[in-house]
């Protein structure tokens, strides 16, 4: 059940992370969400491997850092998007 888990709090933390960071970014709303999902799978990863716990369940920890692995997504994504321009 991790990686659906994953992605439904990817989902949540997408839409999060376009509300801490409002912004037009390339390709709308829905690549926001994606890039929340890549974020919560990247967060869930990392934090089982450094022992921050695992993002498994719905709760407070899960959900922060799902979101501050999509912000981190969404900064890269944006960064790269603009160096291409």
């Amino acid at each position: 059940m991790g990686i659906l888990s994953w992605i439904f709090l990817g989902l949540i933390a997408g839409a999060l992370a376009k509300f801490i960071m409002p912004g037009k970014d390339p390709g709308g709303f829905i690549i926001t969400i994606l890039l929340g999902i890549a974020g919560a799978v990247l967060a869930g990863f990392l934090g089982s491997l450094l022992g921050w716990g695992k993002v498994e369940s719905f709760d407070l920890w899960g959900i922060l850092l799902s979101t501050v692995g999509a912000i981190l997504v969404l900064i890269i994504y944006r960064q790269v998007k603009k160096s291409k321009k």
